[in-house]
């Protein structure tokens, strides 16, 4: 494009925008007309400006590039960059899970901390600041904790669960058929004990240490329902009626199936359950029963996977199955817990007060008044248990669907395991009832994001960990910068790896 004077017939002049098309010079723009040079001149600039802007900005020389991109970045500073991907990625599934229908951004900040770099709170000082550039100061987190908990009249911890639950509906088109119930441990570092945090048999073997129950019901795969915590020395049996009775209350179940391990047998369980109605798979300990029901068990011969039932006195249905890879690992547990006991005993370890039932303690004797042997007859007499594991129900599933339900119940010992291990949840450092409630409030909405990323990448079929997910989120940035001419201000997500942008894109799908 080009432009010119073209004299008219007048005597004026007009300037004028041409090109080429096709090999003729055709007018494109008409830019005015004028007989003084001045304007003439004025027009000529208007014109080259018309065509500029048809071409777009021009651009500079490389050099010129070059320099213009050196004074920018010398311009930069590392305030400017941040750590983004816990929010594109952990924030995103809070957002979609609902969570951000609780009103308040610390709960936030808290949540997808221990999602991304779980620890103290004191540790959550420093990611809000340093990452998020949000500073609080440790008693304002305190503060905030201690309004999680239900005494508080807040309700945040029952919002949690009805979010959370109405995930798990989500997930399972609708409809919770089967739910597994259990407790764990959780220590504390504190040596003095209160109402609450009370010391008593240690599933983590922390006998001196205080610790609460925390009690957690679980959909089929792991999905959560609801949690509650328990003083340190209850006995766990005294716990799942409550929980089950008030969940279902809350959530309107339809009697689900109630699936427990042995710790949850007892016959003021089994009776409860009865009279309100709820079908139920308990872990049986078959081995304490009478020697009526031990004789039928080590009668049946059982080879491996077979399946056998039948009727206690009670009128209850005992199911009984075998494994011969069960039967490899109880044998060899056995020797194991044997050596020990043999080690103990040569090192003059072993008083009186180890002679009970619990573990591979039951098979000390004394001999006199003093001492202490191993009965290895009872030792090899237990053999013929090997691999045998029983149920009690009162359901009227076929016998491998009641050990297939049961053998699920790994789903909530995986729960427990992920909330161990990836967010941290023990040991407790706080104190106060108030604070541990909420800090077990925050590990059960992160387990609910944690279990639904793991979820969509095992849909997209993606060979990405959780581990590896974490590490990723800790290496994607931002940088802020306000732009030279405009003064806008922009975020741009600097450029992620081909896996970075799978997780991305899976977590906000």
């Amino acid at each position: 494009m080009f432009f010119r004077r073209k004299r008219n017939k007048s005597g004026t002049y007009s300037v004028i925008v041409e090109d080429y098309r096709d090999g003729q010079k055709v007018i494109i723009q008409r830019i005015g007309t004028s007989r003084d040079e001045l304007k003439l001149r004025s027009l000529e600039r208007k014109a080259q400006q018309w065509i500029d802007d048809q071409r777009g900005p021009k651009l500079p020389f490389a050099w010129e590039k070059d320099d213009i991109i050196s004074d920018f970045m010398s311009t930069l500073a590392n305030s400017q960059v941040r750590v983004c991907g816990p929010e594109l990625v952990y924030g995103s599934l809070y957002d979609q899970i609902g969570y951000n229908a609780i009103d308040d951004e610390m709960f936030r900040h808290l949540v997808v901390c221990r999602l991304f770099s779980p620890g103290s709170k004191l540790k959550t000082i420093g990611y809000l600041s340093r990452y998020l550039h949000v500073n609080k100061s440790v008693d304002s987190i305190y503060r905030f904790v201690d309004r999680l908990s239900p005494a508080e009249g807040c309700g945040i911890k029952h919002q949690v669960e009805q979010i959370s639950f109405a995930q798990t509906l989500r997930v399972l088109g609708g409809k919770v058929g089967v739910v597994f119930y259990d407790m764990t441990t959780l220590y504390f570092e504190a040596s003095d004990e209160d109402d609450l945090r009370i010391c008593g048999f240690s599933k983590e073997g922390r006998h001196r240490n205080p610790q609460i129950f925390l009690g957690l019901l679980v959909a089929m795969g792991g999905n959560p329902i609801g949690y509650e915590i328990f003083e340190g020395n209850i006995h766990e049996s005294n716990t799942l009626i409550p929980m089950v009775e008030s969940l279902a209350h809350r959530f309107g179940f339809d009697h689900p199936v109630v699936i427990a391990d042995a710790g949850l047998l007892s016959k003021n369980n089994i009776d409860a359950l009865d009279e309100a109605g709820y079908q139920y798979i308990l872990g049986a300990r078959p081995k304490n029963d009478s020697a009526e029901v031990k004789n039928k068990i080590l009668s049946m011969n059982l080879k491996d996977g077979q399946v056998r039932s039948f009727k206690r006195k009670d009128g209850r249905r005992v199911v009984v199955s075998m494994s011969d890879k069960r039967a490899i690992n109880d044998a060899k547990n056995r020797r194991n817990g044997l050596k020990r006991l043999e080690k103990k005993l040569g090192a003059g370890r072993l008083t009186k007060s180890n002679i009970n039932n619990r573990g591979y303690n039951k098979y000390l004797s004394m001999e006199g008044e003093i001492k202490i042997t191993i009965d290895y007859d009872k030792f090899n007499a237990d053999a013929a248990w090997d691999g045998i594991k029983a149920y009690i129900t009162n359901s009227r599933l076929p016998l491998k669907t009641v050990v297939s339900n049961y053998h699920n119940l790994w789903f909530i010992e995986r729960a427990f395991r992920m909330n161990k291990t990836d967010l941290r949840i023990r040991p407790i450092y706080h104190r106060l009832r108030n604070r541990i409630e909420g800090h077990i409030c925050i590990c059960f909405t992160a387990y609910t994001i944690l279990l639904e990323l793991e979820r969509r990448l095992k849909k997209a079929d993606a060979l990405i960990s959780l581990n590896q997910a974490r590490e990723m989120t800790n290496n994607i940035y931002s940088i802020t910068y306000t732009l030279p001419e405009t003064k806008e201000e922009r975020t741009t997500v600097l450029k992620m790896s081909s896996e970075q942008q799978l997780l991305v894109e899976i977590a906000q799908k």
